[in-house]
């Protein structure tokens, strides 16, 4: 990837959106770069790596592994989004693993750099706590749902969270690709076959359909009412 062509991914990182082209290009230049295999590893937990990443191209999972080797998926991210603010802020140990989902590339700054940048744009600090309160409000939810919802709650729930990720238009959301069971599974903290029963039943209700590789949510609304009753909204 050239330099202008690194600049231009860059400017469209939720994160860096308020920096200026000259502020852009000097980012370009002294963030590292790296090309990740799908598969690779990019972040272990407990990892005292301190960088933070921003996702150029492609597509990682920040996931977490307990002691008995279960994975507890958090999220999955794509172009424009970045991972490892945490450590940089607060210079503890990472929290989770990242792995590439797809050929990723990635450019990264040193902690030193992430503070210098915040410190000179104020802008970006703004749009970092905000990005911080959505992610408390994320795992709040999660928290919610584990205590108060079941299995099949959960896994609509978590349908709805991928669709609002996804895009809601006319009330309806394509998952491209198609989510597996095992993903959806660790999500939630069930295991692969309620998944498959769940989504089974969502389909005969016409409330979910399977096209190639992707998963149509064809009535978001029904799912939430559906979830929100159960919740006692």
């Amino acid at each position: 990837m050239r330099p202008p062509e690194r600049q231009a991914v860059l400017s469209r990182v939720a994160l860096l959106r308020g920096l200026s082209p000259a502020a852009l290009e000097a980012l370009t230049a002294a963030c590292y770069w790296r090309d990740c295999a799908a598969g690779a590893a990019i972040i272990d937990q407990d990892d005292p790596n301190r960088d933070v990443y921003f996702v150029a191209s492609g597509r990682v999972r920040v996931t977490f592994f307990a002691q008995n080797g279960r994975e507890i998926a958090f999220r999955d991210l794509a172009d424009g989004a970045s991972f490892g603010e945490l450590s940089a802020i607060d210079g503890r140990m990472r929290s989770a693993s990242v792995v590439a989902l797809a050929p990723t590339v990635l450019a990264s700054v040193s902690r030193e750099q992430f503070w210098a940048l915040l410190r000179a744009h104020p802008s970006m600090t703004e749009t970092l706590l905000e990005h911080l309160a959505g992610l408390i409000r994320n795992l709040t939810e999660r928290v919610v749902d584990y205590t108060t919802l079941g299995v099949q709650n959960r896994i609509q729930a978590e349908l709805i969270r991928m669709s609002r990720e996804a895009g809601v238009s006319n009330n309806r959301a394509i998952l491209a690709p198609m989510p597996r069971h095992a993903d959806i599974a660790s999500r939630v903290s069930t295991n692969r076959e309620a998944v498959a029963r769940e989504l089974s039943q969502l389909a005969r209700q016409g409330l979910i359909e399977r096209h190639h590789d992707a998963l149509v949510v064809c009535d978001v609304a029904q799912l939430v009412e559906m979830v929100d009753k159960v919740r006692g909204l």
